[in-house]
Protein backbone atom coordinates (compact mmCIF):
# COMPACT_ATOMS: atom_id res chain seq x y z
CA UNK A 1 0.00 0.00 0.00
CA UNK A 2 1.95 3.19 -1.04
CA UNK A 3 1.53 5.77 1.85
CA UNK A 4 -0.26 9.57 1.61
CA UNK A 5 3.03 11.25 1.80
CA UNK A 6 4.06 9.17 -1.23
CA UNK A 7 0.60 9.97 -3.30
CA UNK A 8 1.06 13.42 -2.38
CA UNK A 9 4.98 14.18 -3.71
CA UNK A 10 3.82 12.60 -6.63
CA UNK A 11 0.62 14.61 -6.99
CA UNK A 12 2.82 17.97 -6.20
CA UNK A 13 5.52 16.79 -8.50
CA UNK A 14 3.09 16.16 -11.40
CA UNK A 15 0.86 18.71 -10.66
CA UNK A 16 4.04 21.26 -11.21
CA UNK A 17 4.68 20.88 -14.71
CA UNK A 18 0.78 20.21 -15.59
CA UNK A 19 0.40 24.11 -14.29
CA UNK A 20 2.59 25.65 -16.97
CA UNK A 21 1.86 22.84 -19.86
CA UNK A 22 2.16 25.75 -22.59
CA UNK A 23 6.17 25.41 -21.26
CA UNK A 24 6.61 21.79 -20.52
CA UNK A 25 4.46 20.36 -23.04
CA UNK A 26 3.51 21.97 -25.78
CA UNK A 27 7.10 23.45 -26.30
CA UNK A 28 9.03 20.45 -26.81
CA UNK A 29 6.64 19.02 -29.02
CA UNK A 30 7.04 22.53 -31.13
CA UNK A 31 10.33 22.24 -30.85
CA UNK A 32 10.43 18.16 -32.11
CA UNK A 33 8.08 18.82 -34.93
CA UNK A 34 10.39 21.62 -36.35
CA UNK A 35 13.24 18.93 -36.13
CA UNK A 36 10.93 16.83 -38.48
CA UNK A 37 10.09 19.49 -41.01
CA UNK A 38 13.97 20.45 -41.26
CA UNK A 39 15.57 17.21 -41.42
CA UNK A 40 12.60 15.29 -42.79
CA UNK A 41 12.19 18.17 -46.25
CA UNK A 42 16.43 17.73 -46.34
CA UNK A 43 17.00 13.89 -46.46
CA UNK A 44 13.22 12.54 -46.45
CA UNK A 45 13.94 10.59 -49.83
CA UNK A 46 17.24 9.16 -48.02
CA UNK A 47 16.73 5.42 -46.67
CA UNK A 48 18.02 4.30 -43.67
CA UNK A 49 17.25 0.53 -42.96
CA UNK A 50 15.16 -1.50 -45.55
CA UNK A 51 12.08 -0.28 -46.74
CA UNK A 52 11.71 2.40 -43.76
CA UNK A 53 11.88 6.20 -44.76
CA UNK A 54 14.25 8.65 -43.59
CA UNK A 55 11.18 10.40 -42.37
CA UNK A 56 9.91 7.53 -40.81
CA UNK A 57 13.36 6.37 -39.34
CA UNK A 58 13.38 9.82 -37.96
CA UNK A 59 10.10 10.24 -35.95
CA UNK A 60 11.21 7.28 -33.38
CA UNK A 61 14.21 9.32 -32.34
CA UNK A 62 12.43 12.27 -32.32
CA UNK A 63 10.02 10.58 -29.61
CA UNK A 64 12.78 9.12 -27.23
CA UNK A 65 14.47 12.60 -27.46
CA UNK A 66 12.04 14.43 -25.91
CA UNK A 67 10.89 11.66 -23.45
CA UNK A 68 14.60 11.82 -22.07
CA UNK A 69 14.95 15.33 -22.29
CA UNK A 70 11.83 16.19 -20.33
CA UNK A 71 12.20 13.59 -17.85
CA UNK A 72 15.78 14.95 -16.66
CA UNK A 73 14.50 18.26 -16.81
CA UNK A 74 11.15 17.50 -14.57
CA UNK A 75 13.32 15.92 -11.73
CA UNK A 76 16.33 18.20 -11.85
CA UNK A 77 14.54 21.86 -12.02
CA UNK A 78 12.48 20.90 -9.43
CA UNK A 79 14.68 19.72 -6.78
CA UNK A 80 16.96 22.84 -7.77
CA UNK A 81 13.96 25.04 -7.38
CA UNK A 82 13.91 23.55 -4.07
CA UNK A 83 16.98 24.05 -3.05
CA UNK A 84 16.97 27.76 -3.83
CA UNK A 85 13.91 28.97 -2.38
CA UNK A 86 14.18 26.44 0.87
CA UNK A 87 10.99 24.56 1.23
CA UNK A 88 13.41 21.25 0.68
CA UNK A 89 13.12 21.03 3.91
CA UNK A 90 9.34 20.42 3.98
CA UNK A 91 10.26 17.38 2.05
CA UNK A 92 12.95 16.09 4.27
CA UNK A 93 11.00 16.49 7.10
CA UNK A 94 8.53 13.89 6.36
CA UNK A 95 8.50 10.70 7.56
CA UNK A 96 9.19 9.35 3.70
CA UNK A 97 11.85 6.63 3.23
CA UNK A 98 14.84 7.45 0.78
CA UNK A 99 13.06 5.19 -1.43
CA UNK A 100 10.03 6.70 -1.83
CA UNK A 101 11.16 9.93 -1.90
CA UNK A 102 13.78 8.85 -5.06
CA UNK A 103 10.55 7.38 -6.39
CA UNK A 104 8.32 9.96 -6.33
CA UNK A 105 10.53 12.05 -8.24
CA UNK A 106 11.02 9.61 -10.46
CA UNK A 107 7.95 8.90 -11.17
CA UNK A 108 6.66 12.21 -11.65
CA UNK A 109 9.87 13.20 -14.22
CA UNK A 110 8.67 9.57 -16.42
CA UNK A 111 5.23 10.69 -16.48
CA UNK A 112 6.23 14.40 -17.70
CA UNK A 113 8.39 12.80 -20.26
CA UNK A 114 6.31 9.90 -21.55
CA UNK A 115 3.75 12.94 -22.21
CA UNK A 116 5.89 14.88 -24.06
CA UNK A 117 6.53 11.88 -25.89
CA UNK A 118 3.05 10.63 -26.98
CA UNK A 119 2.26 14.77 -27.79
CA UNK A 120 5.37 14.46 -30.46
CA UNK A 121 3.89 11.17 -31.80
CA UNK A 122 0.65 12.21 -32.16
CA UNK A 123 1.61 15.34 -34.07
CA UNK A 124 4.65 13.42 -36.26
CA UNK A 125 2.87 10.28 -37.03
CA UNK A 126 1.10 11.98 -40.00
CA UNK A 127 4.08 12.75 -41.44
CA UNK A 128 5.12 8.76 -42.17
CA UNK A 129 3.50 5.40 -42.35
CA UNK A 130 4.53 3.83 -39.29
CA UNK A 131 4.41 0.14 -38.02
CA UNK A 132 4.66 -1.73 -34.67
CA UNK A 133 6.30 -4.65 -34.98
CA UNK A 134 7.05 -4.77 -31.62
CA UNK A 135 5.01 -2.52 -29.08
CA UNK A 136 6.48 -4.35 -26.00
CA UNK A 137 9.85 -3.25 -26.84
CA UNK A 138 8.71 0.10 -27.52
CA UNK A 139 6.59 0.13 -23.94
CA UNK A 140 9.92 -1.28 -22.29
CA UNK A 141 12.53 1.70 -23.57
CA UNK A 142 10.38 4.13 -23.26
CA UNK A 143 9.83 3.70 -19.53
CA UNK A 144 13.50 2.64 -18.84
CA UNK A 145 14.96 5.52 -20.80
CA UNK A 146 12.03 7.87 -18.94
CA UNK A 147 13.42 6.42 -15.52
CA UNK A 148 17.13 6.88 -16.24
CA UNK A 149 16.80 10.61 -17.19
CA UNK A 150 14.33 11.03 -14.11
CA UNK A 151 16.95 9.45 -11.83
CA UNK A 152 19.88 11.31 -14.09
CA UNK A 153 18.06 14.77 -12.95
CA UNK A 154 17.61 14.23 -9.68
CA UNK A 155 21.17 13.55 -9.48
CA UNK A 156 21.94 16.61 -11.09
CA UNK A 157 19.49 18.52 -8.91
CA UNK A 158 20.89 17.14 -5.62
CA UNK A 159 24.81 17.90 -6.74
CA UNK A 160 23.65 21.48 -8.35
CA UNK A 161 23.90 24.56 -6.05
CA UNK A 162 22.62 26.78 -8.72
CA UNK A 163 20.55 27.37 -12.17
CA UNK A 164 23.96 27.86 -13.70
CA UNK A 165 25.56 24.45 -12.75
CA UNK A 166 22.35 22.89 -13.69
CA UNK A 167 22.37 24.14 -17.16
CA UNK A 168 25.98 23.56 -17.75
CA UNK A 169 25.10 19.51 -16.15
CA UNK A 170 21.97 19.71 -19.51
CA UNK A 171 23.94 21.72 -22.14
CA UNK A 172 27.17 20.00 -21.79
CA UNK A 173 26.28 16.29 -21.10
CA UNK A 174 23.06 15.67 -21.90
CA UNK A 175 22.35 17.36 -25.26
CA UNK A 176 25.11 16.35 -26.40
CA UNK A 177 24.92 12.56 -25.49
CA UNK A 178 21.24 12.50 -26.86
CA UNK A 179 22.17 14.12 -30.47
CA UNK A 180 24.95 11.40 -30.73
CA UNK A 181 23.00 8.55 -30.00
CA UNK A 182 21.61 8.07 -33.45
CA UNK A 183 18.42 10.25 -33.09
CA UNK A 184 18.84 11.48 -36.72
CA UNK A 185 21.05 8.89 -37.92
CA UNK A 186 22.23 5.08 -37.86
CA UNK A 187 25.60 4.91 -36.33
CA UNK A 188 26.45 2.24 -38.72
CA UNK A 189 26.91 5.45 -41.71
CA UNK A 190 29.21 6.66 -38.97
CA UNK A 191 33.59 6.02 -39.90
CA UNK A 192 34.83 3.35 -37.58
CA UNK A 193 36.52 5.33 -35.08
CA UNK A 194 33.29 7.03 -34.36
CA UNK A 195 30.99 3.82 -34.77
CA UNK A 196 33.08 2.58 -31.80
CA UNK A 197 32.26 5.82 -29.41
CA UNK A 198 28.75 5.87 -30.55
CA UNK A 199 28.65 2.25 -28.60
CA UNK A 200 29.74 3.62 -25.60
CA UNK A 201 26.97 6.45 -25.04
CA UNK A 202 24.00 4.59 -22.78
CA UNK A 203 21.53 6.68 -24.48
CA UNK A 204 22.51 5.05 -28.07
CA UNK A 205 20.68 1.69 -26.50
CA UNK A 206 17.88 3.67 -25.58
CA UNK A 207 16.70 4.94 -28.61
CA UNK A 208 18.07 2.11 -30.92
CA UNK A 209 15.81 -0.03 -29.05
CA UNK A 210 12.62 2.09 -28.97
CA UNK A 211 13.17 2.14 -32.52
CA UNK A 212 13.02 -1.40 -33.20
CA UNK A 213 9.64 -1.65 -31.66
CA UNK A 214 8.74 0.04 -34.72
CA UNK A 215 9.93 -1.53 -37.61
CA UNK A 216 11.73 -4.96 -36.31
CA UNK A 217 15.66 -3.28 -37.28
CA UNK A 218 18.04 -1.89 -35.39
CA UNK A 219 21.72 -1.34 -34.99
CA UNK A 220 22.30 -3.15 -32.10
CA UNK A 221 20.03 -6.62 -30.65
CA UNK A 222 17.43 -5.43 -28.53
CA UNK A 223 18.23 -7.38 -25.78
CA UNK A 224 21.70 -6.46 -25.86
CA UNK A 225 20.58 -2.66 -25.44
CA UNK A 226 17.46 -4.13 -22.63
CA UNK A 227 20.63 -5.32 -20.93
CA UNK A 228 22.92 -2.21 -21.15
CA UNK A 229 19.99 0.09 -20.19
CA UNK A 230 18.51 -1.81 -17.28
CA UNK A 231 22.06 -2.09 -15.71
CA UNK A 232 22.47 1.61 -16.19
CA UNK A 233 19.11 2.37 -14.29
CA UNK A 234 20.40 0.28 -11.21
CA UNK A 235 23.23 1.48 -11.14
CA UNK A 236 22.27 5.53 -11.00
CA UNK A 237 19.19 4.51 -8.81
CA UNK A 238 21.58 3.16 -5.98
CA UNK A 239 23.62 6.17 -6.62
CA UNK A 240 20.92 8.19 -6.36
CA UNK A 241 19.04 6.51 -3.34
CA UNK A 242 22.91 6.95 -1.71
CA UNK A 243 23.10 10.20 -2.36
CA UNK A 244 19.45 10.90 -0.67
CA UNK A 245 20.95 9.09 2.59
CA UNK A 246 23.51 10.93 3.31
CA UNK A 247 22.10 14.39 2.60
CA UNK A 248 24.70 15.70 0.19
CA UNK A 249 23.98 19.03 -0.51
CA UNK A 250 20.50 18.97 0.71
CA UNK A 251 21.02 19.50 4.51
CA UNK A 252 23.20 23.01 4.42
Amino acid sequence: MLSTGFRTLVYKETLRFYKVATQTIAAPVLTAMLYLLIFGHVLGGQKVYEGVSYTAFLIPGLVMMSVLQNSFANSSSSLIQSKITGNLVFVLLTPLSHWEIFSAYVLAAMVRGITVGFGVFIVTAWFAQLSFTAPLWILAFALLGAAILGTVGLIAGIWAEKFDQLAAFQNFLIVPLTFLAGVFYSIHSLPPFWLAVSHLNPFFYMIDGFRYGFFGQSDVNPWTSFAIVAGFLAVLSLLAIRLLRSGYRLRH
